[in-house]
Parts: C-alpha cells; sequence; structure tokens
C-alpha cells in the first residue's frame, strides 16, 4: 500500500497508518524536503523496524517540477539539480527501497526525446551509486503515458531501463496493460492497483479500492503470472476515493488472495 492513500496526513503518520492496516509492502511518498533530513528518516525507519516492512519505492515531492528540473531545454538548471535528486536517492538508498518513481515531463516538453533520455540516465547512473533504481511511471498528460514512447526510451537507453505501470493512470491516457505489456513487460518492475466503476466517470470517481469495481484482478494476475513479473502491486488510491479504512483491509487482503 502507498502512503498516498492517506495524504494530505503527514508523511509519517500516512506511513503509520499503513502500518497499523497490517500492510507489509509499501510505498512512501516523501512530501517536503526537511522529511530528507537524519531525524526524520530515522522515525521512518522506526516504523519500519517496528511493523516490519518493506519499503519497496519512494516518490520524491519533486514530481511536479521535473519538466523544469530535469527535462528543460536550460541544460544548467539540470546540472544543479542532479545532485539534489542524488541526495535524496542516497536516502531512498539508506531506507532499503529499491524504486524511485518519477512522473518525467508534462506533453510536449522542451527538450528532443534523445536529449530526455540522456537526462534520464545520468538520473538512473546517480540512483545506482545506492543500489536505487529510477523507474518512470506512465502519467496521464506526461510523455510517458503514451507506452511507445516509453518503448523508445527503453531501445534508447537499453535493458537497465524500467518503468511503473500505473492502472488508474493508463485508464486516464486512454490505454490498457494490452497496450503496454506486449511492448514493455520485461522492464516493468513496479505497479500501482486501483478500480474503476463499470461507466466511464470523471476523473475523481475512477479511483477506488480493489473489488469495488470491474476490474478483473484475478485476469490481470494471471497475465502477469504468464509474463513472469515478479514485482510488487501496490494500492494507490487518494483520501477522497476510500470512504473507512475496512475498505483498505478488504482491499489488502482480496489482493493478497488472488496473487497468490
Amino acid at each position: 500500500m502507498s502512503s498516498a492513500c492517506f495524504y494530505p496526513k503527514t508523511t509519517e503518520e500516512s506511513f503509520l497508518s499503513i502500518a497499523k492496516l497490517g500492510v507489509k509492502t509499501a510505498e512512501l511518498f516523501f512530501n517536503t524536503p526537511c522529511e530528507l533530513e537524519d531525524g526524520f528518516v530515522s522515525q521512518i525507519k522506526k516504523i519500519r523496524d517496528d511493523y516490519g516492512i518493506d519499503i519497496v519505492s519512494v516518490h520524491p515531492f519533486l514530481s511536479f517540477t521535473e519538466s523544469a528540473t530535469l527535462f528543460s531545454n536550460y541544460e544548467r538548471r539540470f546540472r544543479d539539480f542532479l545532485p539534489k535528486y542524488s541526495d535524496f536517492l542516497r536516502v531512498v538508498g539508506d531506507l532499503g527501497a529499491r524504486y524511485f518513481v518519477i512522473h518525467g515531463a508534462k506533453i510536449p516538453g522542451t527538450v528532443d526525446d534523445d536529449t530526455y533520455c540522456e537526462r534520464f540516465e545520468a538520473l538512473m547512473r546517480e540512483g545506482e551509486r545506492y543500489g536505487v533504481t529510477v523507474a518512470h511511471e506512465n502519467v496521464v498528460e506526461y510523455r510517458g503515458e503514451d507506452p511507445k514512447y516509453l518503448r523508445m526510451m527503453s531501445e534508447k537507453i537499453g535493458p537497465r531501463f524500467r518503468i511503473v505501470y500505473d492502472l488508474k493512470q493508463a485508464r486516464r491516457a486512454g490505454y490498457t496493460e494490452k497496450d503496454f505489456f506486449p511492448l514493455l513487460a520485461p522492464q516493468v518492475c513496479h505497479i500501482h492497483v486501483s478500480d474503476h466503476p463499470a461507466h466511464r466517470t470523471p476523473k475523481k470517481n475512477d479511483c477506488i479500492p480493489p473489488g469495488e469495481g470491474v476490474f478483473d484482478f484475478a485476469g490481470f494476475f494471471a497475465d502477469m503470472k504468464k509474463l513472469d513479473y515478479a514485482g510488487d502491486y501496490i494500492i494507490e488510491l487518494y483520501d477522497w476515493s476510500w470512504k473507512n479504512e475496512r475498505e483498505l483491509i478488504d482491499a489488502k487482503e482480496l489482493l493478497e488472495r488472488l496473487v497468490l
């Protein structure tokens, strides 16, 4: 489960909330620079250790700036910000997390594809210094919403390239797993799951707890097994998309039964 489910609770409160639900595999959203300080990281480690949680992935609070900080045509800004991302990646590695999830540049962006891939690969190298894989998410209205774009990145960067596949983001962009996995199955290292109603709804109503909508999770997990997917499935919702913690527990237990 992702701490995003409880945002805008503080990061430590959100992490503790999912810990108390019995979740053993977590994704963390860090939400402000002070949360990278040693004292705060120690709080997160204590919760992790007290509850026996595997922190698999981390989302940076810089996601909304990536078009400007990483993928703009002002190259000097990229050089200035790369060490700041490196500092973040050091913390991610210290927490034992495997993945650092970025959204990339909004459409249309200002740099060409070659530069985009070069910048992403530079960030990958920073992550590798700390044992962390930088992964590109398929976020709607960003370049990565298109599976063909991510496939291009994979071809240019090579076999080290990894992506995070998010069910709701794919739906919002008009794609499904049938569009992504034939092109990108070996590159998918991490999956965000949520459900959706039977009929198309406004964006704010298209992300509901697994088991409350019509998505075929049993079929999806079966397909992933055929593709030898060995990563985690993370429930990533918003605080407005569920009403009580029982819904989260039921979703967790349903998915555990289906995936096992």
